[in-house]
């Protein structure tokens, strides 16, 4: 792909400070795109991705918010459109879990995940689409995981989240179409990332990862930018509601 196709574009990247997020607002900083490095608690972790994108010829913002409360989502709105002027592209990356067996789940449990995975992700989309509706274009693209189908021993509640934004994506490109707006979902396999390093140096534990994947093996972060930039590029234009599994064959 074109190192500068998505040269004037302008990008939110939810979850951005480490991991697939990271990678994400990276790979679409090295094509072009202007990025807004959205992040929870880890200050210093965006800013070292934001100074990286900089010290590449870059543009990118480091914004602090929580995808649970809704109130500050408009803080993310309001740096794109002050810092960039637009919005065309949002990547809702942000996601937590909690491992719970069912019977021991709680209420607390529930809603932080649901907060975060599904609600902060329709809600925020809802408000960045506002801003893309008057451009008649947009690209929104929500990054599930391939339990999204495959449900989790332990972890009902985020399986059951990541299912749902399967169904929110299809439900919001079926409305935004006519907007000029394509709303896809990208379920990634077995990442290595913070979370699942220390999981996956188990040699037994992983064993059991690479049983399950014809690939023999399990991805990197850098894996999945592929895949967004696809979806936030011109060549998607006609792709909608649709979910992409980067999962080296898993589900098969």
């Amino acid at each position: 792909m074109k190192t500068n196709q998505l040269k004037d574009r302008v990008a939110i990247v939810t979850g951005a400070s480490r991991g697939i997020g990271r990678a994400i607002a990276i790979g679409l900083a090295g094509k072009g795109a202007a990025i807004v490095v959205n992040y929870a608690t880890k200050s210093a972790a965006a800013e070292e991705v934001v100074n990286q994108i900089l010290a590449r010829g870059g543009q990118a913002v480091a914004v602090q918010a929580d995808m649970k409360d809704l109130a500050q989502h408009e803080r993310i709105v309001a740096a794109a459109c002050k810092h960039f002027g637009r919005i065309d592209i949002l990547v809702n990356n942000a996601a937590i879990t909690h491992r719970h067996p069912f019977q021991e789940a709680t209420a607390a449990a529930w809603d932080e995940i649901m907060g975060v995975n599904l609600k902060g992700v329709y809600f925020l989309t809802q408000a960045v689409a506002r801003v893309m509706a008057p451009q008649h274009t947009g690209k929104i693209i929500n990054i599930s995981s391939v339990h999204d189908t495959r449900a989790m021993m332990n972890n009902s509640i985020y399986s059951i989240s990541k299912s749902g934004l399967v169904m929110l994506t299809k439900s919001l490109a079926l409305e935004l179409a006519e907007k000029g707006i394509q709303v896809n979902c990208i379920s990634p396999g077995a990442i290595v990332t913070d979370e699942t390093r220390d999981r996956l140096s188990d040699p037994a534990y992983r064993d059991r990862v690479l049983a399950k994947i014809p690939s023999r093996r399990v991805g990197e972060p850098e894996e999945v930018v592929g895949a967004v930039v696809l979806l936030a590029s011109p060549e998607s234009d006609y792709i909608t509601g649709t979910t992409l599994y980067v999962d080296g064959g898993m589900l098969l």
